[in-house]
């Protein structure tokens, strides 16, 4: 498959840039640097190809051209010292690899599977509860930028600019091209980023924890994340209900069965909001999927870097990591801030400390000057390769003129104050029972005077203080893909704290008995939630609507404008990448864009096209859909409609007209 060939090229090249680059770093960590880097290069080298000629095909086959050049540089930048070689630390580390990640990845990749419209024997395409939403948002997108020239407009909303980072769909529109069904296109790069952002994670635990078995605990806190949640679910469960059933199986069958019952998504009424990161983030959030993929790299190169403290660095290292860097923000706009935050606070730990000797556990030797150098060099590059991505589309979207909702605010924290109103829970016992123990564990971290803990947390503690008084969303939840990586750091220092008390505590008779309490409140209400979503199962397209959208995707033109309802289920955008006048508010109000006037304007025109038919002018609408949607929110006129337009395509789900030129 051409798709395959094409991506095998990019990671292989990714693999030998960092070979180039980087010979002195362990085989495992290049080979995770190397695929992470080739993913990097297949989401931007076709991009930027589009700013200049479309997102086309062929812009996916001359990409190769650039790929070769900079695999070229890198080899005339190398550095010549011999390449690490593998040894029996290699393999005993792919070993603990392999038994977190086969697993962790095979769970995301069958939700990949029955979360991204999944053909039933029907013909329908399902979806779980975490998708149910977003996702749609998301193919809309891979489809729309089909062909496209960039910058693209929002599918659902022509006229104004995308400005949503959109390099993790436009990925799988690469795959789509390359002749990948719509699902795999989705699926393919999902997995892989999955699994080299577990990957990553545990590399980056090797560098930042003090053990093997920490590696593990600080990959399996972070992404079975849970709480104390299931102590709402079963507290006073020891009874019967009135029909006999123990009330312990009752509200098992709440959470497996209800929507959002789970012991880590509770918002109302117990305030649980700290989602689980395979079920809630990662499944369903795509553009966090890849961010988090790609900043994990930043944050190895940031800590490698600046590891030992010399004056003299790196300079591959540093470069690399600011050209990595500066490539987040259309990716993942959070990511790119998370790091700018942890890199201030590291280079702020380590100007403290310069002078006072480099050792492994974490003083920042060598002078000021010399320090501030090289976080200043890293710095200038990612900032200029940024600017251009934060000018163009992220502060456009934040400071236009025409949003009517507000981004940047002050808003003490998170959603436990919800619209500044006064908080729900008491400050501690909020995050106590929504991340859990570990949390308490972080807290007697703190108070460690332990200098390699210290500088981890030096990274981490401005990302969390950034987060917990500015909200950077209309959707004050959206902060936590700041918490979620500030948190990722959190957990090297857990792990290693855990370790230490477990070493001060083996002569307690008891310890194993309460080791095993901890783990079970580590992630009990991981196990629920993940269970919750493996059963999840809901119908997004009847048979008929993927019909109806095939239909609009074979056989109207590319380009074409289609007056619709404002429904998220909607296969004109979603199934066929045809551009919509005015799409759902799920999405649209969330990225600060007022609907109102567009709205007013369908209910008109379907409910009296006759004397409404400027409006389809106005937006050079070449087809009205109607279906169940439509026919629900408006009073559709399809009398004259079926007078006056003709009906290309009609089942007994959706009918599609042609707008006849002189109608408009």
């Amino acid at each position: 498959m051409l798709a395959v060939c094409i991506l095998l090229c990019f990671l292989s090249g990714g693999l030998l840039a960092v070979r180039f680059l980087l010979p002195t770093h362990r085989p495992l960590n290049r080979i995770w640097l190397g695929l992470s880097l080739g993913l990097l290069l297949m989401m931007w080298l076709p991009a930027l190809g589009a700013f200049v000629w479309r997102f086309s095909f062929e812009m996916q086959l001359w990409s190769l051209i650039p790929l070769a050049a900079i695999v070229g540089v890198c080899y005339l930048a190398r550095d010549r010292r011999p390449v690490r070689a593998w040894d029996g630390r290699e393999t005993a580390f792919l070993r603990e690899v392999l038994i977190v990640l086969v697993p962790l990845t095979a769970l995301c990749a069958y939700l990949q599977y029955t979360h991204v419209c999944r053909v039933d024997e029907w013909g329908n395409w399902n979806v779980g509860q975490s998708t149910y939403g977003d996702l749609m948002m998301h193919l809309s997108f891979v489809t729309g930028l089909k062909d496209a020239h960039f910058p693209a407009d929002y599918p659902f909303y022509p006229g104004k600019t995308l400005s949503y980072p959109f390099l993790a769909d436009s990925l799988s529109t690469s795959f789509y091209l390359l002749g990948m069904n719509l699902q795999l296109a989705v699926i393919v790069p999902s997995v892989l980023m999955i699994a080299l952002l577990i990957l990553g994670v545990m590399v980056l635990s090797r560098d930042l924890t003090r053990g093997r078995k920490t590696v593990v605990m600080a990959t399996c806190l972070f992404f079975l994340n849970g709480g104390l949640g299931f102590l709402y679910d079963f507290d006073q469960a020891a009874g019967v209900s009135w029909d006999g059933t123990p009330t312990f199986v009752e509200r098992l069958r709440v959470i497996m069965e209800g929507y959002y019952k789970t012991p880590t998504n509770q918002p109302d009424p117990n305030n649980l909001r700290w989602s689980n990161m395979i079920a809630d983030l990662l499944t369903p959030q795509r553009t966090l999927m890849a961010g988090y993929c790609m900043v994990v790299p930043c944050l190895y190169l940031l800590f490698a870097a600046f590891r030992k403290g010399r004056e003299r660095k790196d300079l591959r290292e540093i470069v690399l990591l600011g050209i990595w860097g500066g490539a987040l923000p259309l990716i993942h706009t959070q990511s790119f801030l998370a790091l700018g935050l942890s890199s201030f606070g590291l280079m702020v730990y380590d100007l403290i400390h310069a002078g006072k000797g480099a050792d492994e556990e974490g003083k920042a030797g060598g002078t000021r000057f010399g320090v501030l150098r090289s976080y200043l060099l890293y710095a200038l590059i990612a900032v200029l390769l940024a600017a251009p991505q934060l000018f163009g589309f992220t502060f456009r979207q934040v400071f236009s003129g025409e949003e009517k909702v507000s981004f940047l605010a002050f808003q003490f924290n998170w959603v436990n104050n919800p619209g500044g109103r006064g908080m729900r829970d008491f400050y501690v016992w909020f995050y106590v029972k929504n991340i859990g123990l570990p949390f308490l564990l972080l807290l007697g971290a703190m108070l460690e005077k332990d200098p390699h803990m210290r500088r981890i947390l030096a990274a981490s503690i401005p990302i969390w203080l950034v987060a917990e008084f500015i909200r950077f969303q209309p959707n004050e939840y959206d902060n936590n893909k700041l918490f979620y990586l500030a948190y990722l750091l959190d957990c090297m220092v857990i792990s290693d704290y855990a370790a230490m008390l477990y070493r001060r505590m083996k002569g307690v008779r008891a310890w194993p008995l309460l080791a095993g309490g901890f783990l079970f409140c580590f992630f009990f209400s991981a196990g629920l939630t993940l269970a919750r979503e493996c059963v999840s199962d809901y119908v997004a397209f009847s048979s008929a609507a993927v019909e109806a959208g095939e239909f609009v995707r074979d056989e109207t033109e590319e380009g074409s404008v289609f007056m619709t309802g404002t429904q998220h289920l909607n296969p004109v955008s979603a199934i066929a990448g045809r551009q919509v006048v005015c799409g759902p508010d799920l999405y649209l109000y969330w990225h600060g864009i007022s609907t109102g006037e567009r709205h007013l304007e369908q209910t008109a025109f379907y409910e009296d096209p006759a004397n409404h038919l400027d409006v389809l002018e106005k937006y050079g609408v070449d087809y009205v859909y109607v279906s169940s949607y439509e026919r629900s929110d408006y009073r559709v006129d399809t009398a004259y409609m079926d007078e006056h337009f003709e009906k290309v395509f009609e089942n007994g789900e959706a009918a599609v007209y042609r707008v006849p030129k002189e109608e408009t």
